[in-house]
C-alpha cells in the first residue's frame, strides 16, 4: 500500500464524517420545526456509507480501495409526533400539527461520534506524515 493509499482512504473518512456532521447539524436545526402533515414535517436525515472493497466500486468520487463513500441519505423511520395545537399557522383543520422526528439526544450522540471519527483519521494523517519524515531522517545519514 503506498502512502497516498493512506492518505486517500483517511481522507475519504473524513469527508465521510463530514457529511455525517452535516446531516446532523441539519437535524439540529430542524428540530422544533412543524407541518401540517406527518409527510411535510421534517424528518432527519442519515447519510449511508459504503466501504470501498472491490475495484469496481472505484469511480471518479471514490479513488483507494479501503475508503469509504457516500452512497445516499435517507430519512429516518421513526414517526412524526401529532400535537394537538389550534393556535399554530400551519396546523390541520382539527388544530394538529406534526413535529420532526429528531432527537436531539441521539443527535447529540451522532455529532459526537462523527467528531471522534474524524478525528481518528486526522491521526492516521499524522502518524503517516510523521512516518515519512522519519523514512526520510533515516536516509539521509
Amino acid at each position: 500500500m503506498s502512502i497516498s493509499n493512506i492518505f486517500g482512504i483517511a481522507a475519504s473518512a473524513m469527508n465521510a464524517q463530514m457529511v455525517r456532521m452535516n446531516s446532523t447539524a441539519s437535524n439540529m436545526a430542524n428540530a422544533g420545526t412543524v407541518g401540517s402533515s406527518a409527510e411535510e414535517a421534517y424528518k432527519a436525515k442519515r447519510p449511508v456509507f459504503q466501504a470501498l472493497l472491490q475495484e469496481h466500486q472505484l469511480d471518479q468520487g471514490a479513488q483507494f480501495l479501503g475508503g469509504v463513500k457516500i452512497i445516499g441519505m435517507v430519512d429516518d423511520a421513526e414517526p412524526n409526533k401529532r400535537m394537538h395545537d389550534p393556535g399554530n399557522p400551519v396546523a390541520d383543520k382539527d388544530g394538529f400539527v406534526f413535529s420532526s422526528n429528531v432527537n436531539e439526544v441521539t443527535e447529540m450522540v451522532e455529532m459526537m461520534g462523527a467528531a471522534r471519527s474524524y478525528q481518528n483519521n486526522v491521526e492516521v494523517v499524522n502518524t503517516a506524515r510523521e512516518l515519512m519524515m522519519r523514512t526520510l531522517d533515516i536516509t539521509k545519514a
